[in-house]
């Protein structure tokens, strides 16, 4: 479980992806070592996966965004993640419980090119049929640090240097 000094550190890098570590270590008030063994654990642990650039893909060129579920004959799990990577329109697929097998959100320049991509995914073999709902306007942003603050571990944080404002 994460400690208060983890969230913050993972605020501070989402609040400002590009900061270095001693900039991180500054803005904490915690030594540059600790930061950057805080950083190295999470990395490892698989919570920090990446440090790349959000992408709108609105404002990239690709303003109809859908959800499409999917209903995948019994046991091809792998061939529809196969055809789904394959597809350059498909941006996340999930397998889930329920009525429907795999969750996907795709992008698309116009509504032509969803449904372009539609029919694609209902030709396949392995797609029994699939139901889609197209985006209108975000309500809530992707977000994890709302998530992660409630879980925060309780007590004092290993840094004893490190004092939370």
């Amino acid at each position: 479980m994460l400690d208060a000094l983890d969230v913050d550190l993972l605020r501070a890098l989402h609040d400002s992806p590009r900061a270095g570590v001693l900039e991180l270590s500054r803005t904490l008030g915690v030594a540059r070592g600790t930061v950057q063994s805080r950083l190295d654990r999470l990395e490892r642990d698989g919570v920090v996966t990446g440090y790349g650039p959000d992408v709108d893909v609105t404002a990239a060129g690709f303003p109809v965004q859908a959800f499409v579920t999917l209903e995948i004959a019994q046991g091809a799990l792998d061939d529809v993640t196969a055809e789904l990577t394959a597809l350059p329109a498909v941006l996340e697929a999930y397998a889930t419980t329920g009525a429907s097998d795999v969750l996907c959100r795709l992008g698309a320049a116009s509504h032509e090119d969803l449904q372009e991509t539609l029919l694609l995914l209902n030709r396949s073999g392995t797609v029994a049929r699939s139901t889609s709902v197209v985006i209108l306007s975000t309500v809530v942003e992707r977000r994890t640090l709302p998530l992660l603050e409630r879980r925060t571990r309780p007590g004092p944080s290993r840094a004893p240097a490190y004092r939370r404002s």
